[in-house]
């Protein structure tokens, strides 16, 4: 075995059988290769990620490539998940020398962590030859490899970076109005989404659209929402047998999936789908979410109710293998229903993807439509698909199941808090405030040290004693524990869970922001230093860490009349502001607090001891640029003087209340868009 046997990352587990001599990322391995001048070869990947296990059986299990890559090169493995911040530093630079990026991500550096040449995937004949190549040219010209390294390390340090911008300018829908008009260049108006294939579910875009659209009253961008959340649902990239998304199609028409299920994705989407709901009380919507919930409750929940990170694409080294089936098999298990449930999810003898006779369940028709064409009674086709659907279920848990990678990141337990609180705030099921509420217990108990500092990841072996505080976290840990955080104290009232997050975001402060650029860093100061300090700025899969805070802190600074974090967001969004325009899908987190910012934000509080009945109400009714607060007692700023007898609404905005309402019709009277 090599040197990764002792890693707890199930994505450096894997490789710690292969011939390669693997080292995790740290000081041993970086220290080796300066006192050996050897080359660093350092490959990053995660555990669901389909073509690291491609390259992993092609090239690192082969006894003759690792042969060469142990003869010329100090060789790191690393998990993208455990360290986002390596990660980010050589994906720059994969992307400043080839324009794109991905996994896995390989790059060669020099003894010193600079790197001068980078790709993703390798067939295993091309990363040999490209091995010999690089170990020759440092070995010949390593005045060249030098002077690359340096041009390539300072562009590394200027990607992705925004300069400070000190006059706060005025914002108006003229602002938004350009950002969405160009974004709208890129719909698909046919299948939903942005572009061609492949189709990734965006789902922070989407809730930006969504809000913009309801706020400006734009019904063509109204329609591409519904539309785009019509197709994910119906498309094979959603699993209609056991619930939750795929991380995206390789199609356009969201059909075939890239199997593996990702915590992230399905986390934002009970989010998108909860709060699509409120705004279009779509059914679809609600099944959506529930089933999404039941499947990360049964597949992605640890005992102590930290959820786990992902499952992998394949299962008996095959993509796909555990969702995929035959007609044949379908018949064998439904027997004489097999007909209705084939027609409904488009199973055929031939098959509909690239596994002969195999089929990717996906729906076209809705079942109003479908029952119309069949000639059956709606409940009647509800009933009978569902009975088979269970049938299949259960069939299919008799296979092979894919890998589960079951580390715990504090990163992606705030946002499935986020999307659980947003359930909850949508359809008011005590389950899901039952769930968040021990998933809050483990993040507040497990994750936070007792110097109040973060810690990126659970390990069940982990001492939670004085040390955990030296344990390492990210800008996204805060900044999405924190946003999580002040969305339960919205649907509880509790404000313990407020003191959190304003805890959590004065450590973010001390030790992340960067004062003099505006902006923060994602690695704290006194983390390891890398050849490059990152801020994470544009919105992608995952929003920004910076974005998140920048709302966050506007929220904050809001419930407290915390000026100082008002100015921080402030600058923030002023840094970002030229950016916008460009390319709105990579900044849609920062539309949505330029939105608020441009159409305002309601402070609803609601005092008296029928609160929490009034809460709800106001809930059935959409209002996205609002933050709630209230109860039956609290010592927010805005709370003070706003308790007597009976129960109140309070609709408050820049800084003016108006006169109490004593019903929630009355006080949304008060709210205009």
């Amino acid at each position: 075995m090599n040197h990764l046997a002792n890693s707890t990352s199930p994505y450096l587990l894997q490789h710690a059988n292969n011939p390669v001599n693997w080292y995790p990322w740290g000081a041993e391995a970086l220290q080796k290769a300066k006192d050996e001048n050897k080359l660093i070869l350092v490959s990053i990947g995660y555990s669901a990620c389909h073509w690291c296990h491609v390259m992993e059986h092609e090239s690192f299990e082969d006894e003759q490539v690792a042969t060469v890559m142990n003869e010329y090169f100090v060789c790191i493995k690393v998990d993208r998940e455990e360290r986002p911040d390596v990660d980010q530093v050589y994906m720059s630079a994969v992307q400043l020398m080839s324009g794109r990026g991905g996994w896995p991500l390989n790059c060669i550096c020099l003894p010193d962590q600079r790197p001068i040449y980078g790709g993703t995937y390798f067939r295993k004949n091309d990363w040999t030859s490209l091995l010999f190549s690089l170990a020759d040219f440092y070995k010949q010209k390593p005045d060249e490899a030098e002077e690359y390294a340096k041009r390539l390390t300072e562009g590394i340090q200027q990607y992705e970076s925004v300069d400070l911008v000190k006059e706060q300018p005025g914002y108006s829908r003229n602002d938004l109005e350009l950002i969405i008009t160009n974004w709208k260049k890129y719909f698909d108006k046919n299948e939903g989404g942005t572009g061609s294939a492949p189709k990734f579910p965006m789902p922070n875009n989407w809730q930006c659209l969504m809000r913009y659209a309801y706020l400006a009253k734009d019904e063509e961008v109204a329609k591409a929402v519904k539309l785009t959340l019509h197709k994910m649902a119906f498309g094979g990239i959603y699993d209609h047998i056991g619930g939750g998304f795929a991380r995206y199609s390789v199609d356009g028409r969201w059909h075939v999936p890239h199997f593996e299920k990702m915590l992230y994705d399905n986390a934002q989407l009970i989010s998108l789908y909860a709060e699509a709901y409120t705004w279009n009380p779509d059914p679809l919507y609600i099944k959506i979410v529930d089933e999404i919930i039941s499947f990360s409750l049964r597949e992605l929940t640890s005992p102590e109710f930290g959820f786990y990170s992902a499952l992998d694409a394949d299962s008996e080294g095959v993509e796909g293998k555990f969702y995929i089936f035959t007609k044949a098999e379908i018949e064998s298990i439904l027997g004489d229903d097999a007909e209705l449930f084939c027609i409904y999810y488009h199973i055929t003898d031939e098959g509909n993807w690239e596994e002969e006779h195999s089929n990717v369940l996906f729906r076209r028709e809705d079942d109003a439509g479908l029952a119309h064409k069949l000639s059956v009674p709606v409940t009647q086709l509800f009933e009978k698909i569902e009975a088979a659907r269970q049938k299949v279920f259960e069939a299919r848990g008799r296979r092979v199941r894919p890998g589960l990678d079951n580390k715990i990141l504090a990163s992606w337990n705030g946002l499935m808090l986020k999307g659980l609180c947003d359930a909850y705030r949508a359809f008011n099921k005590s389950e899901y405030l039952d769930t968040a509420l021990k998933n809050a217990g483990f993040i507040a108990n497990k994750l936070i040290s007792s110097t109040g500092r973060l810690t990126r990841i659970y390990k069940n072996s982990l001492s939670f004693g004085e040390d955990r505080g030296e344990a390492i976290a990210f800008l996204d840990d805060y900044a999405n524990i924190i946003d999580a955080f002040v969305a339960l104290y919205e649907i509880t009232f509790d404000e313990q869970w407020l003191t959190h997050a304003k805890k959590l975001t004065g450590q973010a402060i001390a030790h992340y922001y960067d004062k003099a650029g505006g902006i923060f860093f994602f690695t704290a100061d006194d983390d390891e230093q890398l050849i490059a300090r990152k801020s994470e700025i544009m919105d992608g899969v995952i929003p920004a860490s910076n974005s998140v805070m920048a709302r966050n802190l506007k929220k904050l600074g809001l419930l407290f009349d915390e000026e100082a974090f008002l100015e921080i967001s402030a600058q923030l969004l002023r840094n970002i502001l030229p950016h916008l325009a460009k390319y709105g899908s990579a900044y849609s987190n920062w539309i949505m607090l330029l939105t608020e910012e441009v159409f305002g934000t309601y402070e609803i509080a609601i005092t008296g001891s029928d609160a929490e009945d009034r809460r709800k109400e106001i809930e059935n009714n959409y209002v996205p640029n609002k933050i709630m607060l209230g109860g039956i007692q609290g010592s927010l700023p805005l709370l003070q003087d706003k308790f007597a007898a009976g129960t109140r609404i309070f609709i408050c905005k820049d800084k003016t209340c108006g006169l109490p309402a004593d019903n929630t019709a009355d006080a949304l009277k008060q709210i205009q868009f």
